[in-house]
This record gives C-alpha cells, sequence and structure tokens, in this order.
C-alpha cells in the first residue's frame, strides 16, 4: 500500500480489488519473465490502473500531455477525438464539444 500513496492512480485499482487478488498473475509473471515479484506486480497495478482510466480522465490527461507539448486548443481536440476510439475500452464517441466540456467544465 505503500507504493500506492506514491502513485495514486493505483488506489482506485486497490480500492476494488485485493492486493493479493492477482497472486497468480504475478507468479505466472514471475516464472515467465526475468521480473522479481515487486517488479511484477507493480507492471500488473500499471495495467490495472490504465484499463481503470474512464474516458473523462483519458481527456483531460491527454489535454495536459498535448498543451504541455505545445499544441493549441483545435488541434488538442482532434487528436483526443482520432485518439478515443482506439482506447483499450472505447468509450463512448464524444463530439468536440463535449471533449471541451469534459477539460473545461
Amino acid at each position: 500500500m505503500q507504493r500506492a500513496a506514491k502513485h495514486p492512480q493505483y488506489l482506485r485499482v486497490l480500492e476494488r480489488r485485493s492486493p493479493s487478488s492477482h497472486d497468480d498473475l504475478v507468479d505466472h509473471l514471475v516464472r515467465s519473465t526475468a521480473l522479481p515479484r515487486g517488479e511484477a506486480a507493480r507492471v500488473i497495478l500499471d495495467v490495472l490502473a490504465y484499463f481503470d482510466e474512464t474516458a473523462e480522465e483519458f481527456v483531460r490527461r491527454r489535454h495536459r500531455e498535448l498543451q504541455a507539448g505545445g499544441a493549441a486548443n483545435p488541434e488538442i481536440f482532434e487528436r483526443i477525438a482520432a485518439e478515443l476510439p482506439h482506447r483499450a475500452v472505447a468509450p463512448p464517441e464524444l463530439s468536440l464539444r463535449q471533449l471541451r466540456r469534459i477539460v473545461y467544465g
């Protein structure tokens, strides 16, 4: 749980799942890779946190990332709209206006 405090994206995953609920998967990764047990558990938490991200969280995160990279809003929203259908868990189709509302309220 101490690791979760350093990585807030893990908190929601850990709140819904017991840390030991994926021991069989951790064991499999340890057997099939060169990862030590702690790293294998962290990789699993990373993957679960990735799949746990909502469409709204994704839009806000990508907006921040693209804006920090110097992109302008028209380009940002077009890019996010193009990326959304390719998410691991496809969110509902959102208009450019809906994307803007997620970011700015």
